[in-house]
């Protein structure tokens, strides 16, 4: 079954093509990260508008480097929430058209349940169940992934995504936006235990999190040493922060899979190419005999593919979107 996916949720516009879940035939994408570092962040009507200008440009690139026709395709997927709702409309809007178009079914598929499929394709030997944690720029999850269409949420932020804290203490430091890649190359050879984070725990809510303490803690040190014309080890600071996320993340991820009696434990979304997560999540399933499941970096953050594969599960357990599909802001990944 070849599946056409579209994806769109914030600011990189994708398009794949994946054959029966596992098989990706062409994954291309168009970013805008460039664009939107002169401002620091994501503008959500440049990120709409310029969605809408590669959207179609990349479907027949992703049909051509698949070596496919037009009626090749057996369906249409396409993220419709959660992300910027515009965004978002702009992906629906134009997949709902392909798929009336070609006559194929039309496939919805949330955007963090693609992000956990991504290590359906870089694993070719992973099925659930699993614990698997979701980090990125606006989600932070720890989700009970009990089948490929069942899932459980068992922990999640109270305010900040892990991604979200990255982005902005890297622009507070000027150092550049998206702010995941440039906090970890900088901590590098850093001392992680020369900066002390606060670390919070959610009463009555053990695997919950809350990560705008963190934030508000690295921003205020770095503002008050530019006040003061302080000098602060820099790559000392991102490397105890990046442990502070860590430590906030590793052991809930580890005592949910503990508490769920699974031996593996994955990760998903763009937060997981962070090196000390990986690291860390590495050696605390190596010494608890679990099975650890990482994505290579190319499909951490946004893709097609993600999706292409995650609509596959989807279709075989009946979900369809009719040309009334709409888009969400906010979506219950219980609910998919």
């Amino acid at each position: 079954m070849n599946i056409l996916a579209f994806e769109s949720s914030c600011d990189e516009t994708a398009a794949a093509v994946v054959r029966d879940g596992r098989q990706v035939l062409s994954d291309v994408i168009a970013s805008q990260a460039d664009m939107h570092a002169i401002y620091g962040g994501v503008v959500p009507e440049i990120a709409s508008r310029k969605h809408v200008e590669a959207i179609a440009g990349l479907a027949d690139a992703a049909l051509q480097k698949a070596g496919l026709q037009r009626r090749d395709i057996d369906a249409v997927a396409v993220t419709y929430g959660p992300g910027l709702i515009g965004a978002v409309l702009v992906g629906v809007n134009f997949a709902k058209s392909v798929a009336y178009g070609l006559g194929v079914p039309l496939i919805p598929v949330h955007h963090v349940r693609g992000h956990i499929s991504a290590n359906y394709i870089a694993h070719l030997d992973l099925e659930p169940p699993f614990v698997c944690l979701c980090v990125s720029g606006g989600t932070t999850l720890i989700v009970d992934v009990k089948d490929y269409t069942k899932m459980r949420v068992l922990g999640a932020t109270r305010d900040d995504a892990a991604g979200e804290c990255f982005d902005k203490v890297a622009r507070v430091l000027g150092i550049g936006y998206p702010g995941g890649a440039p906090m970890d190359r900088l901590s590098r050879g850093g001392d992680d235990k020369k900066y002390t984070f606060p670390s919070v725990h959610v009463h009555d809510a053990p695997m919950d999190m809350s990560f705008s303490g963190l934030k508000t803690a690295a921003i205020n040190l770095i503002h008050n040493a530019q006040q003061k014309g302080e000098k602060l080890d820099l790559p000392s600071l991102a490397a105890s922060f990046a442990g502070a996320v860590s430590d906030m993340l590793v052991p809930r991820v580890m005592e949910a899979a503990r508490l769920c009696r699974y031996r593996k434990v994955a990760v998903a979304g763009g937060v997981a190419a962070n090196s000390r997560i990986r690291g860390d999540l590495e050696k605390a399933c190596a010494q608890a005999g679990m099975e650890l499941y990482l994505p290579p970096l190319s499909l951490c953050g946004d893709n097609g593919a993600m999706i292409g594969c995650q609509a596959y599960y989807e279709y075989l357990a009946g979900k369809r979107g009719g040309l009334d599909l709409n888009a969400y802001a906010n979506l219950d990944i219980e609910k998919g």
